[in-house]
Parts: C-alpha cells; structure tokens; sequence
C-alpha cells in the first residue's frame, strides 16, 4: 500500500472562519470530521466564540506554545459551558496558568516508557504485550494527558519506514500476544492508513488480540461512519477502549459512534481518568458508568491520574478513588465497577488499589465485609490441595 509521509490536510490547522458553532456552518461541515479536525480551536480568539475566557485562563492559553499544544474541535468545545469556567469539559481542554508549575513527584515521562522502547514507535512494558504508537496526534489535546512530550507537537508524523521498523519487532517477538495501537489517537488517521496498521498486525501469527485506544468517540463522533466500521470488522478479533471521563461527554452523537462500533461487533471498554473537580465524586463516576453500559460500553479501569508535569490541579488524592470504589460496590450491577489502578511511575505497571473487605484471614476462616459495613465469616473448605490433574495441554 502506497501511503504519504507528510502530514494529511485534515491534520494542519486552517484560518478560523467567522462561525465555527453549530448554527454558523452547514450540517454537511458540522458532520464532517475533516472539517472538524481542521477547524479545531487553538487560540484565544477561537476560543472566545465559545466561552467567556477567565484570567487565569488567558494565561494558560498564552502559556501554551511553551507546555502543551492547544487544539479542540468545534464539536467538542460545543459541550463547553460558555459562562462556567468549572465545566468538566471545559476544565479538561483549556488550559490553565498552574500548568506552569511543576508538582513534587511529577515527571516528563510519568510511566518510564521512554526506557521500555527496543525500537521507535513500541512500548513493551509486560512479556505477552506492546504498545504500538501509531502517529503523534489527537482530535482534542487533553491536559492530564500523560504524553504530551510526545502527542501534539510540530516535528512531523510518525512516519511509515518508521512504523514497519515497529511492525518487524511485533513480526519477530513471538511471546507477544496482544497488540494496542495507539498514539496520539489512531482513528484520526485515514482509514487506508489505519488500516494498513491493523492489517499488518493481524497478520502476525502469534498476535491474538487486536486493541485500539481512541478518544474519537468523545471528541469526533463524526470519525465513526460507516467505511470505518466496515474496515474494523474485517479484524476480529478486535477490541476498542474510549476515554469518558463526564456524564456530559454522552452525547446523542457519541451515543451514535459507540452504538455503531458495537453493530460492528468491536467489544468497548472505557478508561476514565480521575479529574479533582471534574469527576471526583461517587455519584459522577456512578452516573458516567450507568450511561456507559446503556450503550454498550464496558466500564473498565478507573485511572488515578499519572503524575506527568504541570497537572498536580487535576489530580486527586489516591484516598478519593478508593472512596468511590467504596461508594460503587453494591450500588450499581458488577459489570458497571471499573478496576481502580495507579500505573505506577517509573514502568512499574498497572496496580490495582480499592477498598479492602477482607477483614482477617486464618488458616480455618476468613472475616470479611461487604458493602454495607456488615461482617460476616466464609469457612475454608477442609481439603487444601489445589492441583489439578489432568493434562489440558496449557
């Protein structure tokens, strides 16, 4: 497949036109997803069509150029409120001046995956799995995210003698099983291209699973159409995590990408990330999960928010995560509690934390808790051999 080394149309910014709200432009413009990725706010003045920018605000967009790049489609800041500068949406867009400061504990590289790459573009952090970088670019630039020395900046795409280089060590480690594409966002790549990735590692013969990392349907329902889907169907198996973090992110049209997807028979799951005053109480993260199983996607881990530099405002103490946990169990179906991890600094991996029920733990029985603070006693079973015998071939 030929494919371009230079960075696609949809991916430059155009001059901002006089309207970029719904109202201002054609529903074929509003509903093309080029258009949206080429009209993304990145300035002030972009941003001032939407909201009523604070102070500390205006610094942190003028600030930008130097931390982390800007860039919102129209679609997105569309859910911001114009008035509110505590809009869950809006807090995880804009950025502001604190970003400026660096926290004790935070870190260029918070997960030490610099250190875990044999060859650009892979991630190879556990034996049986890798993550793929696929391009260095997102629909929405996030500021908790936990790459941005890497995501959103100006020195090109990830280009394709690159991508193969990353495609030969999948080809030649035969101990990987399970491939996550991701970047930067990879379904805001052109569907040749994407699938000129997915194809190639699914023709890997030791490669079980498929997994792709977007935020598209979050930021840019719009991606989701009908040649996507019909492309990722041809790969099962395949799995999509997406990334809500707000019940006001569930959108008649995010609700729309996912259902598509899901018809598409790609099993979702979703990844939040805990935001001190965008979704740090039970009842939001209760509400987001409700709505994420209505449309078929699986609540999946519960991120405390990585350490990376400059957002020490966003994070939230671990003790707020296990107190939702807390508040979760019992009062909402199992399939909507997520595994609440800290992926710890330095590569050292996902480790789960949450509240702990299990009271005492002795050799005959063992005191446990449930989520109604009542205690109660299982009685171990009296034979203790656990081997099993027969030879299922494992």
């Amino acid at each position: 497949m030929s494919l371009p080394l230079h960075r696609s149309a949809s991916d430059r910014a155009a001059p901002a036109p006089k309207g970029l709200k719904r109202d201002q432009v054609t529903a074929a413009e509003w509903s093309d997803w080029h258009w949206q990725l080429r009209h993304r706010l990145t300035r002030a003045e972009d941003l001032e069509a939407f909201v009523t920018l604070t102070e500390e605000e205006r610094r942190g967009v003028a600030l930008a150029p130097d931390l982390f790049r800007v860039g919102i489609t129209p679609y997105y800041a569309s859910l911001m409120d114009p008035a509110r500068a505590d809009c869950p949406v809006r807090m995880q867009v804009i950025p502001l001046a604190r970003e400026e400061r660096i926290a004790r504990g935070e870190y260029v590289d918070p997960l030490g995956e610099d250190g875990l790459s044999p060859v650009p573009s892979i991630v190879h952090r556990y034996p049986d799995r890798v993550l793929l970088l696929a391009l260095d670019r997102c629909a929405v630039y996030c500021r908790h995210c936990n790459r941005r020395r890497l995501v959103g900046q100006d020195d090109g795409v990830i280009s394709v003698p690159q991508l193969e280089t990353a495609l030969d060590y999948i080809r030649g480690t035969p101990q990987i099983r399970d491939v996550l594409i991701s970047g930067g966002d990879p379904l805001t790549l052109s569907t040749d291209k994407l699938e000129w990735i997915v194809s190639s590692v699914r023709a890997v013969e030791h490669v079980d699973i498929v997994r792709i990392g977007t935020r598209v349907p979050v930021a840019l329902p719009m991606r989701v159409d009908d040649e996507l889907c019909a492309m990722l169907r041809k790969y099962h198996p395949l799995y999509i995590n997406t990334h809500f973090n707000h019940p006001k992110e569930v959108t008649p049209e995010a609700i729309e990408a996912c259902t598509r997807l899901a018809d598409a028979g790609i099993p979702l799951g979703n990844q939040t990330v805990l935001l001190r005053g965008i979704n740090s109480e039970a009842a939001i993260i209760e509400r987001l999960n409700r709505l994420l199983l209505k449309m078929r996607v699986k609540p999946y881990y519960l991120f405390q928010g990585d350490p990376v530099q400059g957002t020490d405002h966003l994070r939230t103490p671990v003790g707020a995560g296990i107190e939702i946990m807390e508040r979760l169990r019992g009062r909402i179906t199992g399939m909507g509690i997520p595994q609440l991890v800290i992926d710890a600094p330095g590569g050292g991996g996902k480790i789960p934390i949450g509240p702990n029920y299990l009271m005492a733990w002795g050799n005959e029985q063992l005191t446990l808790r449930n989520y109604e603070n009542k205690v109660v006693t299982y009685v171990e079973p009296a034979e203790r051999d656990c081997r099993c015998t027969y030879d299922q071939g494992c």
